[in-house]
């Protein structure tokens, strides 16, 4: 009989690429995982791990098996939901994961929300940026993520996701008070091509969006400053160092020095939730939904 926490290691082993990252995601040591791979290979009377270089690789009968383990874990999953669904109450454990400016703007209502309304639901909840939080709910890591793509740059989501739009937030750009620009009702992107940008990290999605939004305009943009938090973002431009990209969730109160205006043609993120679709049928699923969404009305 094949052990089910053993395949679990070895999907996640398939998932990562490398025992480090398996032990990251399963949240045990790379000993725990080393151990246990060690176990099932016993089990199966195979090798499952070869050595390549300093880490390792599956041999054929590891990505046979597994191939095998995803789809069993994936009906353990199932299993679960549809368990949870017969019973129709919102209780167990839910893990939720979100961009900053979500967590930030909807995690506090939502899971006041879930608290109120489901207290045997126990919910933990984590930062994670987009395309890494994608990851982690394929892999199992989160149960929901909440996550974004632009009006104009859609984030690939995999086959094997379900996904539930949240709300639409509007950005504006934020520029030093003493712009030229500053007391405009209106603005377009373009017109900020001699001005020092600030924005996000490189190779983030908000980032890659901004550049080949102005691209896509005529505008190579000048990149003067990067900062993961937006509030860093806007202390900068109080500072008279630039302008930048400036979504309304989350954003709080302005520092002094700072105005925004709103973008004449609607700059928009989508936000939305996404799961495993073998997880559809989890009462505490919906529930999280719907509290993410009256959060988000709330803002609205």
């Amino acid at each position: 009989m094949l052990n089910l926490e053993r395949l679990r290691t070895l999907d996640a082993l398939a998932r990562h690429g490398s025992v480090s990252a398996a032990a990251d995601g399963l949240h045990v040591t790379t000993s725990a995982v080393s151990q246990q791979m060690a176990k099932l290979e016993r089990e199966v009377g195979q090798q499952l791990l070869a050595r390549n270089g300093r880490g390792v690789r599956l041999t054929d009968a590891g990505r046979l098996l597994a191939e095998h383990a995803a789809r069993i874990l994936s009906q353990v999953a199932l299993a679960q939901s549809d368990l949870e669904a017969q019973r129709g109450k919102v209780v167990g454990e839910l893990r939720l994961g979100a961009f900053p400016t979500a967590a930030r703007g909807l995690f506090p209502a939502a899971l006041g929300h879930l608290r109120d309304r489901h207290p045997d639901l126990r919910v933990t909840s984590t930062e994670v940026e987009p395309a890494p939080a994608v990851r982690a709910v394929l892999r199992g890591d989160v149960d929901l993520a909440v996550v974004l793509d632009w009006y104009n740059k859609p984030l690939p989501v995999p086959e094997g996701l379900s996904r539930a739009a949240i709300l639409d937030d509007p950005a504006d750009v934020a520029l030093p008070a003493t712009h030229p620009l500053a007391d405009r009702a209106e603005v377009e992107l373009e017109d900020f091509a001699d001005d020092d940008w600030i924005t996000w990290g490189d190779a983030e999605f908000c980032h890659e969006w901004l550049l080949d939004t102005l691209r896509s305009q005529g505008v190579e943009p000048r990149i003067a400053h990067r900062a993961e938090e937006h509030a860093t973002q806007l202390a900068l431009v109080g500072a008279g160092l630039g302008v930048c990209v400036a979504p309304r969730l989350g954003r709080g109160p302005l520092p002094a020095g700072v105005r925004t205006v709103p973008v004449r043609e609607a700059v928009r993120r989508h936000i939305y939730a996404i799961w495993r679709a073998d997880a559809d049928r989890r009462p505490s699923i919906r529930a999280a939904v719907e509290a993410l969404r009256v959060a988000g009305e709330r803002i609205g």
